[in-house]
């Protein structure tokens, strides 16, 4: 942190904690050169991540509607809820921890069923059907069929 008084480049901090809110950390500083003492306040920086639907239009990404999905998948099969958030933090993580503040829907969908294929893969199959948009039997034999290959 630089000095605003000599503009030296290192300090140490003396005291730090949290504002009012808890929103922001306010830190008392001493220059290492000039030994003068400055309070500084650090915030989180949060920015949305953007989804890109298919027809190219723009939301922010919603945890709820990602966990909505997964209960209709995972509806009636023995997978707990909080299994699900589980699913839901670590898609949410992956996302956050990329560098590109914009997602598709697509990146979105192979993440969430990379993860319900090793939890359930009942809850798989019904996401894909919905997720690929599977026009007939064909294709949902297809995926059934890619499922046993991979076993």
């Amino acid at each position: 942190m630089k000095c605003p008084y000599c503009g030296f480049e290192e300090s140490k901090v003396i005291d730090s904690r949290p504002t009012d809110e808890g929103e922001r950390i306010r830190r008392r500083r001493e220059c290492l050169n000039c030994q003068k003492r400055f309070t500084t306040y650090e915030i989180i920086e949060s920015l949305p991540i953007i989804v890109i639907k298919k027809d190219k239009t723009r939301e922010q990404f919603s945890r709820e509607k990602l966990l909505n999905g997964l209960v209709r998948a995972c509806e009636k099969r023995p997978v707990s809820l909080d299994t699900m958030e589980n699913i839901v933090d670590e898609i949410e993580a992956s996302i956050s921890n990329s560098l590109d503040r914009e997602v598709s829907t697509k990146r979105i969908g192979e993440l969430v069923m990379d993860k319900l294929k090793a939890v359930d893969e009942v809850a798989y199959v019904r996401f894909a059907s919905v997720y690929r948009q599977f026009k007939d039997i064909n294709t949902f034999m297809e995926e059934l069929n890619n499922l046993l290959k991979e076993k």
